[in-house]
């Protein structure tokens, strides 16, 4: 099985690189090496392979992976942000072969009509669904004006709830994009030209040409070096620091994400000629869209106080009450879910917009009015405590908690080096909130969610710490109650909704400011464009004045998606190994299967 952990045992000459072993990465390495055999590809990621980790394997253990002592994901801290209240944001990626498919499972769906049954990540319910939670946040969304749909990730429809799926198997494990495009291959004797080169880091690319007169700039290489948090420096052995240069006859391809793919490119030369002749970087190509457009998804909680029991609540996992190896033991059920059993997208109506004020009513009508399949928030729900400041979590109750993520923020960061060395300390903005506009929408989901919330049967009321600070006397402020409130009422409908004044919104902008956060959906930074508009890659996602390097990651979306990230980073890796194959002249056969 030619997987390997150190460099000195990988092949130093192939056809294909792949630096980044991640979703898209995973999935392009397995698609070409499957179309032909003779073809060598070799796939570099920085972490560890994952293959049969129980915090992988199992969803329930998902807030594990974010834990950086797991070593299953890269955690990228950003600068501190003055639209943000002075904070310094932690941004997680996937760290792990497999990236951020080996820590991210949301997924819907599909309509029959829309796909097949043939391919190889799984998307299910895993055999579990919180029971108390099922019907009832259905029937209190209705209540408060909220249509529930069979299927919100049809690209139609946009202005609901819906009983959320996973990319899980129907027994409860996690799909990944290893397990279903490298693994197979690694182990059915068949492929031995797949090489899986992990717990390497690609520091950049070696492009070589370019003197003659009209002679183009090639890649023609990768130079890599051991990864220090799992290396260990035996005396004379090249360890942490140590470079090789690993050769590819064919093509180089980063698929290292939207926050590891344009500081390969910077380290390589090619990028804004101040930003590398600041890291002290000599300028191969000057290319100013590298690392320019960075976009997340920023995402605010509120937890609220239930009557579920702590055998119902993801908190089970979280705070430690079932450790993992006790709860694979008792096959517990809840480590089928992350958790995310009901998903919302959701629009304003024009009345909401017209509350939003003119700046956003404009952006509104320019991009979101004529266009009713595009959804403006997506709420996530969870059975358990999730907020960014852990101090909140009060022992003895029971959590719920509503995640509001802003789906088509017009805030732009970036992402750049500031040396030439991947230890080197990156300048990464996140720009959260730095753009007015993206704050009205997430004051409205605030209320919006909060409505939904307060007619479900298990809402006890909300835990003060997790809400804003509203002024005295506000009728916002955060209520304990001992029952639901449609018992005061002839129904879930006749509950009365909270009037908030104009001093209670300024109470939620500050509280955003204070609390937004990631999603961990880093894209943007390579833009697939025009070069004149700042673009990195060209439709064949080609680097732009560089024969033979190509970008296959979420950094080259333009902007962000009103869906899961994971599954458009599965979409390039597939559209990847089309324009790669296309160009190579290989078939990769039409059922979807990995092997035909």
């Amino acid at each position: 099985m030619p997987l390997y952990n150190t460099i000195s045992d990988s092949p130093h000459e192939v056809d294909i690189i792949i630096a980044g072993g991640g979703t898209a990465g995973c999935t392009l390495a397995g698609r070409l090496s499957a179309a032909d055999p003779s073809l060598s590809v070799l796939l570099i990621e920085g972490g560890r392979d994952t293959y049969g980790l129980p915090t992988v394997n199992h969803m329930g253990f998902v807030t594990y992976n974010l834990n950086p002592q797991t070593l299953t994901a890269n955690f990228y801290k950003a600068n501190r942000e003055e639209y943000l209240a002075g904070r310094e944001v932690v941004v997680p990626a996937g760290g792990s072969l497999g990236g951020g498919s080996a820590i991210e499972t949301y997924h819907g769906p599909g309509l029959p009509s829309d796909h097949g049954h043939s391919g190889p990540i799984h998307v299910s319910d895993g055999g579990y669904r919180h029971a108390k939670m099922m019907d009832d946040y259905g029937a209190a969304a209705e209540a408060a004006g909220w249509r529930e749909y069979d299927d919100l990730q049809n690209l139609r429809d946009s202005n609901g709830v819906q009983k959320w799926l996973r990319t899980v198997t129907p027994d409860g494990y996690r799909s990944t994009a290893a397990k279903g495009y490298i693994h197979p291959l690694l182990r059915d004797g068949k492929h031995p030209n797949l090489h899986v080169l992990t717990e390497t880091h690609v520091v950049r690319v070696i492009i070589e040409g370019g003197e003659g007169e009209g002679e183009q700039k090639r890649a023609v290489g990768v130079e890599v070096t051991p990864n220090g948090k799992f290396s260990v420096v035996l005396p004379g052995a090249g360890g942490p620091g140590a470079k090789t240069a690993l050769k590819a006859r064919k093509l180089v391809v980063l698929s290292a994400g939207g926050l590891g793919s344009a500081p390969i490119l910077e380290r390589s030369g090619v990028g804004s000629a101040e930003v590398l002749k600041r890291a002290g970087v000599e300028v191969v190509k000057d290319l100013p869209g590298v690392g320019f457009a960075y976009q997340d998804h920023p995402f605010s909680t509120s937890v609220y106080k239930t009557n579920f029991s702590p055998e119902e609540t993801m908190d089970l996992f979280y705070t430690g009450q079932r450790d993992v190896e006790q709860a694979i033991a008792e096959k517990n059920p809840m480590l089928r879910t992350n958790g995310i059993d009901y998903g919302s997208k959701l629009r304003p109506s024009e009345e909401d917009v017209e509350r939003m004020g003119p700046e956003f009513k404009a952006y509104w009508e320019d991009h979101f009015k004529d266009e009713p399949n595009r959804p403006m928030m997506f709420c996530g729900t969870m059975a358990g405590f999730v907020y960014t400041d852990a101090t909140a979590y009060q022992p003895g109750a029971q959590y719920f908690t509503c995640g509001n993520i802003l789906l088509y923020p017009r805030s732009r960061g970036h992402v750049h080096i500031t040396g030439s060395d991947v230890s080197d300390r990156l300048d990464f903005e996140t720009g959260f909130l730095k753009d007015r506009v993206d704050v009205p929408p997430l004051v409205w989901a605030y209320k919006t969610n909060r409505e939904i919330t307060r007619r479900t049967s298990f809402y006890r009321g909300e835990l003060a710490a997790t809400h804003p600070s509203f002024p005295a006397g506000s009728a916002a402020a955060a209520r304990d109650y001992d029952g639901p409130l449609f018992e005061h009422s002839r129904s879930r409908r006749e509950v009365e909704n909270i009037e908030y004044t104009a001093e209670d919104d300024e109470a939620i902008e500050e509280f955003l400011r204070r609390t937004v956060g990631t999603t961990w959906h880093s894209l943007g930074t390579c833009m697939l464009a025009p070069r004149e508009e700042m673009g990195v890659v060209d439709k064949d996602l080609n680097v732009y004045g560089i024969k033979g390097l190509k970008v296959v990651d979420l950094s080259i979306p333009p902007e962000n998606v009103g869906g899961n990230t994971n599954n458009t980073a599965f979409l390039i890796g597939e559209k990847g190994a089309a324009i790669v194959a296309g160009e190579l002249g290989l078939e990769l056969g039409t059922s979807g299967k990995l092997i035909e």
